[in-house]
């Protein structure tokens, strides 16, 4: 057998170790989530618990520069550590790749949960709205398992948002233990399970901002979705328009400053899909980008002239976070709106989402 033929059966059976459920685990996943990437020769701090001090590195084209010392990669265990003044439960690794160094924190993914359940829905919200979101962004970052890169996730908007230890709550550290391991998962793996603030009262097919048709990411009705943003008015210049297009590569045409956005073709859930704007014409998810590259908080949205009026902030797939505070101030559990968001999908006891029990399995509602 070739190794490469080996290592791809190594790399399989270890992502099935880990989908595989085992009835009363308790162990939890490491994650590995890029904090920062420093460009090559400067220097970055980490203070240390435990009267350890401040340790100094940098990434050098042969590996990483520790106090001195130069090595392949350096590591710290743990418990937790201080980055540009925001303390990380769990370790930290520095690596240098392509010239930048990766800090990327080596974290359990239920302490991973409590730094990234704060940041992405208010203290506030129904305790039923935060423990749905919380098996969805522990069903987000499951799915974004990556054994072959080094990291699985960042901490940014462009993944989910993760802040560390110091925004912990009392309440969504509860949502978090009162979900602990319980994942998303259709035909046995974890869903890409994808979430918005406010879907102005109709979800997005994931198609319309992401190109692939998800049987669970489908457009549906959501009229309980009411935040400050499920209506709003804006304003739109040309010359943000113009610069809207250049930065997506397009070239506005001569003469054509008068030429207001017209929406010539609507998506299945409403929003635009195809848009004529400054003499250009675009399509599809690259017409949601230019929509968002306006400034509008949603593509579910009518011109008047340069005025734009609309409904909902978001990319609008997947679980509207308003609108399921909307679900749980009328009554409805967490299970109920994940059902609601994501039809067809299991929601699993097992801590790795493996193969969910038919008892578990969400009506096509």
């Amino acid at each position: 057998m070739s190794h490469g033929l080996k290592g791809a059966l190594l790399a399989c059976l270890l992502l099935l170790v880990w989908l595989l459920p085992s009835r009363g685990q308790k162990e939890d996943l490491l994650l590995r989530v890029l904090l920062k990437e420093v460009p090559e020769g400067q220097e970055v701090s980490l203070l240390l618990p435990e009267g350890q001090g401040t340790v100094r590195a940098r990434g050098e084209a042969q590996g990483v520069w520790v106090e001195g010392r130069l090595q392949p990669f350096w590591e710290f265990p743990g418990p937790y550590f201080r980055l540009d003044g925001r303390t990380y439960r769990g370790g930290v690794r520095l690596l240098a790749q392509e010239g930048r160094l990766l800090v990327v924190n080596q974290v359990l993914l239920e302490d991973y949960l409590l730094g990234v359940l704060p940041a992405e829905m208010p203290e506030g919200f129904p305790q039923e709205a935060l423990e749905a979101q919380a098996v969805v962004a522990r069903t987000f970052a499951v799915n974004r398992l990556n054994p072959r890169a080094p990291y699985d996730l960042c901490a940014s908007e462009i993944c989910q948002v993760y802040l560390g230890l110091a925004v912990e709550t009392p309440r969504h550290t509860e949502a978090v233990r009162g979900t602990r391991g319980k994942v998303l998962s259709y035909q046995g793996r974890a869903i890409s399970a994808l979430y918005h603030a406010d879907s102005g009262g109709m979800t997005a097919g994931s198609e319309e901002v992401f190109q692939k048709a998800l049987p669970y990411l489908r457009p549906r009705p959501d009229p309980y979705a009411r935040g400050p943003k499920s209506q709003w008015q804006l304003s739109v210049s040309p010359e943000r328009a113009a610069a809207a297009l250049r930065a997506m590569g397009r070239t506005p045409q001569t003469g054509s400053l008068g030429d207001s956005p017209v929406v010539l073709e609507r998506s299945a859930s409403g929003r635009v899909w195809r848009l004529r704007l400054l003499g250009v014409e675009v399509q599809g998810p690259e017409a949601q980008r230019l929509v968002r590259n306006l400034g509008l908080p949603s593509a579910l949205v009518e011109f008047r002239g340069w005025q734009a009026e609309g409904r909902g902030a978001g990319h609008g797939v997947g679980l509207s976070q308003w609108g399921a505070k909307g679900m749980a101030e009328a009554g409805y559990g967490y299970r109920e709106i994940l059902g609601h968001y994501f039809p067809g999908t299991f929601l699993s006891d097992l801590l790795l989402g493996g193969i969910p029990g038919p008892e578990e399995a969400w009506a096509t509602r």
